[in-house]
């Protein structure tokens, strides 16, 4: 997984209109500037925002993601539960410690 990249490309697709342009038009082209894994890829074509949140993006960069792609906010937020409970608990990133702790928390 890298982690870093798959946010490096979401940050810069939020905020610069040419890295927009090249997502609509030509996204695999895109996605070779990055080291992005297969996983990370399917999850940015698909815009799954469950997947992206497992995967360990940051909600403030991936909120900004959502609304690029059109995702009101509730839906947002009821994608990153659905997303856990389709992939499990966040793996990386900040909220991975988060996730642990509440289900600690919860007696899971």
């Amino acid at each position: 997984m890298s982690l870093y990249y798959t946010q490096k490309i979401l940050y810069n697709l939020n905020r610069d209109p040419e890295i927009q342009r090249r997502f609509r038009e030509d996204r695999d082209a895109l996605f070779c500037e990055y080291q992005l894994s297969a996983e990370e890829i399917t999850a940015l074509n698909d815009a799954d925002i469950g997947l992206l949140y497992v995967l360990g993006v940051n909600g403030q960069i991936l909120m900004h993601y959502a609304a690029f792609v059109g995702m009101p906010w509730a839906d947002y937020i009821q994608a990153m539960r659905d997303g856990v409970q389709r992939f499990g608990p966040v793996r990386a990133g900040v909220y991975a410690m988060t996730t642990q702790l509440d289900e600690k928390v919860a007696g899971v």
